[in-house]
């Protein structure tokens, strides 16, 4: 056998190895690209599932998020009703015996059971046994000692702390209501509690009418009334002197000082 045949020989032996070769290699790729294609595949199914889960947790959340503040909403709601209702029950005035009614007499409603009976709506208007207009009491407090008394009287206004001469009078005498007259407290309880407003531990038998206060919402307080009428005179707190504990804390534009003949 020549050399030349020897060469042909081997070439088309190597030929046909790297033939072999070729194909081996295409399918190895072809094999290795259709598992990659189908881990893709799953990836992206994984993807696509994690993505729902994530929508739907998504929208649980903002459900639970809609559900938890309708019923904040809700309760908060509930809560000023209450407050609203209690007002009606507790802004009662005093029975004739002296002793408070009951929340459930307090209520007292007409025929139909739907509406807060005249008395307690008198009280909701500040209307009391002595009665004028709006105008008539701006005509009437006009000339008043101090000039703003229709405002604290009838609008429930609070004067400036230390603005009224009576924080500091000493002598002895009657309080009395600036728009009524009504006898209201006795100098002889009158303190300095310090905080710039005239300040007494009692009132005189029968004189004021104190009514839950709900105007700051988050500082519930009693209101001071004149008894006769209804005029706002300031606010009462737990915290003043023996013997009562009480600290009745007025404005003195609401009051008058009448001294006692010597």
């Amino acid at each position: 056998m020549s050399s030349l045949t020897v060469k042909t020989t081997q070439a088309t032996t190597r030929l046909s190895e790297l033939t072999h070769f070729s194909h081996k290699s295409r399918r190895l790729f072809s094999t290795t690209y259709a598992r990659g294609a189908r881990c893709d595949n799953n990836n992206n199914n994984n993807n696509n599932n994690n993505n729902n889960n994530n929508n739907l947790k998504e929208e649980q959340e903002k459900e639970d998020i809609t559900n938890r503040t309708t019923s904040t909403s809700s309760t908060r709601r509930k809560h000023l009703i209450n407050l609203s209702a209690a007002t009606l029950a507790i802004v009662v005035p005093k029975s004739e015996k002296g002793s408070n009614a009951t929340a459930a007499s307090s209520f007292n409603a007409n025929d139909d059971g739907e509406f807060a009976d005249a008395k307690t709506m008198a009280l909701l208007n500040r209307e009391g046994e002595f009665k004028l207009t709006d105008v008539e009491w701006k005509e009437r407090l006009k000339d008043a000692e101090d000039p703003y008394a229709y405002q604290v009287l009838r609008k429930a206004a609070t004067e400036r702390p230390l603005s009224s001469p009576l924080y500091t009078e000493k002598r002895v005498g009657i309080y009395a209501c600036a728009g009524c007259s009504n006898p209201l407290f006795d100098s002889s309880t009158k303190y300095d509690s310090g905080t710039g407003w005239p300040s007494f531990y009692d009132h005189l038998p029968n004189a004021v009418t104190e009514v839950p206060d709900f105007s700051i919402m988050f500082l519930p307080r009693t209101e001071t009334r004149c008894k006769r009428c209804q005029g706002h005179l300031g606010h009462s707190f737990e915290d003043g002197p023996r013997p009562t504990g009480i600290r009745y804390c007025m404005n003195g534009a609401a009051l008058k000082f009448i001294p006692k003949d010597v």
